[in-house]
């Protein structure tokens, strides 16, 4: 066994002061170890090379680790004044190929090496010293400014992975080998794997606030399922287990491949696995900073797409399914190994944390229970792409660090790799990359029946969104929400007359639906958009819909609709949701004993041919619940269809009026007119604030 090579940080204690050189420590130890990462760059040329297209040349990893310190500083008013303004632009973001990335060379003129070493060494004098000098209180919690100066460390501690990585990718000519840094020795040949039983069981993930180890925010909340039974490899797969694949011109037939892992094939044209180097007579593995003979027995390093090829091919040969392991399945096995959290070790229970040597190491030496390499060695990918927990937040002082990998192109990786330190070693760590990116991440293979999770992916269309925030979202300057208060307004009409069915024409994303659901044991909404109904069926089908709303420019804020936490979970089974032409209903959608149109009238084509038609969807003695701010428009409603807002006759004719004319042979007016508010946000600073009349009609 061997020791973590920086201790677990903990966030509680009864010392303060103690509490307080440890984070000092564990800062200037972090600080150093990076820096010594760098040392493997040979030459001012390798500082300045990018080893891919999709990421910066290392001298950007090397001022971005210090510059997010004094950029997390600030936003936490910790500091006042920035250390070099210019350095804080160059390297504050550029590490994925997300949308405000700028990865053209053309647009950076990189400083000298000694400028970004001099601005390291003045940034580790300024966080030294408001380490010395913030006041501390025991625990440490999310809203404490300290939690900007572990997040500045876990940082760093992702860095020096990543950019190990980036190093591997780099001509050897411009690395070299450091002392201390020494890779793993051990080969053998490899072990013949097998699928093992593993007992289902109820899945619990999400870390509690008051936890005590740092946390990442897509950490926080609750998620949990009962998984059946399933069957794992005894051994992470191999470099000689994956070999046959290669072998068999797995890299050029296609019908391994997913879509998006045959349009990342034929772009990249990858004959093999990247870190393999092709020699005369056989294969070399390419570590860091040196070539050796292929170690058959050390784990695959694959992206996700290749991974996934491979499952395809060995269900191909083999005859039995077997398929990446989703994120429940892999904390399955690692709750059964009985492997205790990272604050638990006295020593490191696997290759993890630099505890035993710099490099991937057989598959068959850190043994768990049953199963091998559960933790530790190479991230393992998963099929499960990250989404946010029930409960999840951002923490203001990160709001881009997984809210942009919402987006089902980033798979989750577990279980650490031999260079993963702090955060990325505990059980609840949630990391994730594109998946045609490479990390030191290999894969684990289950032949399971579990389906595999279907993740929420944030709506990020305009329209939609911004209904789900008038539907689903907080109120506005004290206006109530405006589906809510019509629906339980035409419930409170309806006291004292029988509510068997209701019908929500015009329903959007459905609030109004779920809302009459409380009271009406069947309830029908309508609507002819399908992108707004589908919202409808996966509030009633999953309980939540995740949306993006636009704060300012670019920027997105990130949010989740839930029926649980606006007390409608139980409606969901009295609702269904259907797209239809309100202009053109179906005979079957009648005797109704309530009606809601809410702001439909007034985009509607044929207005008019509506109301006419409605008296033949509801029963004697219902009612008609009409709402509209009267917005004619000729994009919605020809000129000559619109109900009012014009002059007849040379007098005012208002859309009230054409209302009493047309219902008048089948309703009279029970309520109204009177002027409903609604608020509907568009940006984080624009609303649109506006009055509905509304109009209640009792069926003759």
């Amino acid at each position: 066994m061997g020791r973590v090579r920086i201790p677990t940080l903990l966030l509680d204690g009864t010392d303060a002061e103690a509490k307080r050189e440890e984070i000092r420590r564990t800062f200037h130890q972090t600080s150093l170890l990076y820096e010594q990462l760098f040392d493997h760059l040979a030459s001012p040329e390798a500082w300045y090379h990018k080893a891919i297209a999709l990421r910066h040349p290392l001298i950007f990893y090397f001022g971005h680790t210090a510059v997010f310190f004094v950029n997390k500083l600030q936003v936490a008013g910790l500091i006042r004044q920035r250390l070099d303004p210019d350095f804080e632009s160059i390297f504050a973001v550029g590490v994925d190929e997300m949308s405000w990335d700028d990865l053209d060379e053309t647009h950076y003129d990189w400083p000298s090496l000694e400028a970004v070493r001099a601005y390291r060494a003045e940034l580790r004098e300024l966080v030294d010293g408001v380490i010395r000098t913030l006041p501390l209180t025991l625990p440490i919690t999310w809203d404490s400014p300290w939690w900007a100066i572990l997040m500045a460390i876990e940082h760093e501690n992702i860095h020096l992975e990543t950019s190990s990585v980036l190093m591997r990718q780099l001509p050897l000519s411009l690395l070299r080998l450091v002392a201390g840094w020494e890779p793993w020795l051990e080969s053998g040949i490899p072990p013949e794997n097998a699928l093992l039983p593993v007992a289902g069981g109820r899945v619990r993930l999400g870390k509690a606030r008051d936890a005590r180890l740092y946390g990442w925010d897509n950490e926080y909340g609750e998620h949990e399922v009962e998984l059946k039974d399933f069957a794992a490899g005894r051994y992470l797969v191999s470099n000689g287990e994956f070999l046959p694949f290669v072998e068999a011109g797995g890299y050029t037939d296609p019908r391994w491949w997913t879509a998006e892992g045959d349009n990342w094939r034929r772009f990249a044209r990858p004959e093999h696995p990247s870190f393999w180097v092709a020699v005369a007579g056989g294969w070399k593995l390419r570590l860091i900073a040196a070539e050796r003979p292929m170690p058959w027995d050390w784990p695959v390093e694959v992206n996700c797409l290749e991974a996934e090829a491979f499952c395809t091919w060995k269900s191909a040969q083999s005859g039995v399914r077997v398929r990446l392991p989703s994120e429940d399945e892999w904390r399955r096995l690692r709750d059964l190994s009985g492997i205790p959290d990272v604050d638990k070790w006295l020593e490191a229970p696997a290759n993890i944390g630099l505890a035993y040597g710099v490099s991937p190491c057989p598959v068959q030496h850190f043994r768990h229970g049953d199963f091998y390499d559960v933790i530790g060695n190479v991230w393992q990918w998963t099929a499960t792409p990250i989404y946010p927990f029930s409960g999840f937040a951002v923490h203001p002082y990160y709001d881009d660090f997984t809210t942009p990998t919402f987006d089902q192109q980033h798979n989750l990786i577990k279980g650490g790799s031999f260079i993963a330190l702090g955060n990325e070693m505990q059980q609840e760590a949630r990391y994730a990359f594109r998946r045609h990116f490479f990390q030191h991440a290999g894969f684990r293979y289950v032949r399971s029946a579990n389906p595999l999770p279907e993740v929420p992916v944030y709506e990020s269309d305009a329209a939609i969104s911004q209904y789900c925030d008038f539907h689903y979202g907080p109120e506005h300057f004290g206006v109530e929400n405006f589906p809510a208060a019509l629906a339980e307004l035409a419930v409170k009409a309806m006291a004292g007359r029988p509510l068997r069915r209701a019908l929500d024409i015009g329903c959007a994303v459905g609030r109004s639906s779920f809302t009459l659901a409380r009271h009406c044991p069947e309830v029908t909404g309508l609507d002819f958009s399908a992108r707004f109904i589908q919202v409808g069926v996966r509030l009633r089908d999953q309980g939540s819909f995740s949306y993006t709303l636009v704060e300012e420019g670019d920027l997105l804020s990130y949010h989740t609709a839930r029926l649980a936490d606006l007390d409608l979970a139980a409606t969901a089974g009295r609702v269904q949701f259907v797209q239809a032409d309100a202009c053109n209903l179906k005979p079957l959608y009648k005797n109704y004993d309530l009606v809601i149109a809410a702001n439909l009238i007034d985009r509607l084509y044929q207005p008019r041919k509506f109301l006419q038609e409605i008296p033949n969807r509801i029963v004697s003695g219902g009612i008609l619940v009409l709402s509209s701010p009267y917005t004619w428009l000729a994009e919605h409603t020809p000129r000559e269809e619109w109900l009012g807002g014009f002059k007849r006759n040379g007098e005012n004719f208002t859309t009230l009026d054409a209302l009493r004319e047309l219902l008048a042979p089948h309703f009279r007016l029970l309520q109204g007119p009177f002027d409903q508010p609604f608020v509907i946000r568009e940006t984080a600073r624009k609303y649109q604030h506006s009055l509905a009349q509304v109009t209640l009609w009792e069926r003759l």
